[in-house]
């Protein structure tokens, strides 16, 4: 089986790219980000703008025209056609108290709106204190906890609105 990768353009057009073309492709590297490729007896000179490479997304400058590309393998394929899709995160509706402890402190209330990676809590456990941070961006739906409470493992702590 040949493999091939499916590749969006702009959004726009999409193109199937077998990996031996790929692999014929005549391409020096100039530098970090800066490639001169040969295609076709035609030069091109591109850069890589941006690159995400878990999602598989670049902006690349070629001949000085900007393009997005997204880039899909074939188990990239299978699993959406599965109706799974890679990198989608579980939407995380509470936070719970990871091991049993103290509330030392509540940096939230009911009603705001948090980032990810903001600070909800700090609980203390094992004579540390633990910083709990937002898994997402969203807005507070409920604080189950007030500041010197003693908490088990598992008891809900914080509500997102979903």
């Amino acid at each position: 089986m040949s493999q091939t990768y499916h590749t969006k353009v702009n959004n726009t057009y999409a193109f199937d790219l077998p990996k031996q073309a790929i692999e014929a492709l005549d391409a020096v590297k100039e530098n970090d980000n800066h490639y001169h490729i040969l295609s076709n007896n035609k030069p091109y000179i591109a850069e890589i703008l941006k690159d995400d490479f878990h999602a598989k997304q670049y902006q690349i400058k070629v001949n000085g025209n900007v393009y997005d590309i997204a880039i899909e393998d074939h188990l990239d394929l299978l699993i959406k056609d599965l109706g799974f899709e890679i990198g989608a995160s579980k939407q995380v509706n509470d936070i719970k108290a990871p091991m049993p402890g103290l509330i030392l402190d509540i940096a939230v209330k009911v009603g705001q709106e948090v980032a990810e990676n903001d600070t909800l809590l700090i609980l203390e456990a094992m004579k540390m204190e633990n910083v709990i941070t937002s898994p997402r961006s969203g807005i507070i739906k409920s604080v189950s906890i007030k500041q010197g409470d003693a908490v088990d493992k598992n008891r809900l702590l914080i509500e997102f609105e979903a």
